[in-house]
């Protein structure tokens, strides 16, 4: 793999810059109930040193019915320079699953238009198992200046999807798994209805990764794109349960070079819950 500061880097690359002043970590751990693991806590017991906790349904719009929605500019500024995270800093993100919510917090970072940031390939279980250095106490936080510029393009609403949807002039990309996107299976969200957006296609983020948790090369990437019968030449919009697993997708796409995607942030927990939304199944 090919260690990019603006998409993806090893766990050997995190540990060779672990004592760079401007690098700041984040550990961006979250995880579904059913998977019954406490981020925080975790974090708390062990993590990469020097890595901020990032919690990703306290950084979002708290004013939304629905989960961990993009915040307004102000409140991710505020957290941000709490954290001591700003200008100038090269950001690493992990979590604990091994590539699964820290994507969301790259994407979210980018459509600050922060672009100095990647996402640490196989996350903390592969530092783990690499025998790396962790810590449990919490790093010295100075407040940063951070300036943000917002970045619209690189993100849709229910109006933009559905205009998508109808006039094929997107291709709407979803991330859940292929019994959740057909229909067979039920939502983990109780009263949404089961099935997909019109005319999305599929593509499982869990099959853009390898065994240990890192993401596949970029040739295999491309090929279960076009497999799923993506049209790379047209802008993409991703999709997921609730805009998390979608980033995935949106991160591979950039390491593909493919530039023009965004994330639908209200994803099916939204759509799903709409009687006047249409919905495909199969």
């Amino acid at each position: 793999m090919s260690d990019d500061p603006k998409t993806l880097v090893s766990t050997t690359w995190l540990a060779d810059h672990l004592s760079s002043p401007d690098l700041r970590v984040i550990d961006a751990s979250w995880y579904m109930p059913a998977m019954n693991r406490d981020a925080r806590a975790e974090y708390e017991k062990a993590h990469i040193p020097g890595a901020r906790f990032f919690d990703i349904d306290e950084i979002s719009d708290t004013r939304s019915e629905l989960p961990h929605m993009v915040p307004p500019v102000e409140k991710f500024m505020s957290r941000m320079r709490a954290m001591g995270i700003g200008d100038g800093h090269q950001v690493v993100v992990y979590d604990g699953a091994g590539l699964f919510s820290a994507a969301r917090v790259w994407w979210l970072f980018r459509l600050m238009g922060k672009t100095d940031i990647a996402v640490l390939d196989g996350g903390f279980p592969k530092w783990l198992a690499e025998g790396r250095e962790t810590e449990d106490m919490p790093p010295v936080m100075r407040d940063r200046h951070i300036t943000v510029s917002l970045q619209n393009q690189m993100v849709k609403d229910v109006t933009q999807v559905a205009a998508a949807s109808k006039l094929k002039d997107h291709e709407i990309v979803d991330a859940r798994d292929a019994p959740r996107f057909r229909g067979e299976a039920p939502e983990p969200r109780e009263g949404l209805r089961s099935g997909h957006i019109p005319g999305s296609k599929n593509v499982p983020y869990k099959s853009l990764l390898n065994d240990d948790g890192t993401l596949r090369p970029v040739p295999e990437l491309r090929r279960i794109f076009e497999d799923a019968g993506v049209d790379l030449d047209k802008p993409a919009i991703t999709s997921c349960g609730s805009g998390v697993t979608a980033a995935i997708l949106s991160l591979a796409l950039e390491r593909m070079g493919h530039r023009r995607h965004a994330v639908y942030d209200g994803s099916w927990t939204e759509w799903g819950q709409f009687d006047w939304l249409k919905v495909e199944t199969g």
